[in-house]
C-alpha cells in the first residue's frame, strides 16, 4: 500500500521557518522524482519545488526560490522542504508527491505525479 505522509506543518509568525517532512512507503521511493505542492483557500493547487530521483536536480516556482529548499534522503525514504524567511502569502495546505515516472526528470505539472499525501496546514500570520 502506497502511503506519503507528511508532518511538520504549523502556525508560526512572519519570518519564521518551519520545516516540512514526508516520509514514504509502499514504493521504490528512490527511484522517483519528488514534488512539494500547494493549495491557498479558494485557489488551485499549485507546485512549489521538486528534487530529482537521486537529489542532484531541483527547481522551484520562483515565489520561493532563494526561501525554501527541498532535499531528500533517500536512505530513510523522506523527503524534506525547509521554509525560512515565511510570508502570510505561504499560508496553503503542503502536500508532497511522487512522479509517475520511475528515473524521470523533474517536473512542475501536479499531472505529472501519480501519489500524493494528505496535506499538512501551514500558517503564517502577519
Amino acid at each position: 500500500q502506497v502511503q506519503l505522509v507528511e508532518s511538520g506543518g504549523g502556525l508560526v509568525q512572519a519570518g519564521d521557518s518551519l520545516r516540512l517532512s514526508c516520509t514514504a512507503s509502499g514504493f521504490t521511493f528512490s527511484s522517483r522524482a519528488m514534488g512539494w505542492f500547494r493549495q491557498a483557500p479558494g485557489k488551485e493547487r499549485e507546485f512549489v519545488a521538486a528534487i530529482s530521483w537521486i537529489g542532484g536536480n531541483t527547481i522551484y516556482d520562483n515565489s520561493v526560490k532563494g526561501r525554501f529548499t527541498i532535499s531528500r534522503d533517500n536512505a530513510k525514504k523522506t523527503l524534506y522542504l525547509q521554509m525560512n524567511s515565511l510570508k502570510p502569502e505561504d499560508t496553503a495546505v503542503y502536500y508532497c508527491a511522487a512522479a509517475a515516472a520511475q528515473y524521470g526528470s523533474v517536473r512542475y505539472s501536479s499531472s505529472a505525479y501519480d501519489y500524493w499525501g494528505q496535506g499538512t496546514q501551514v500558517t503564517v500570520s502577519s
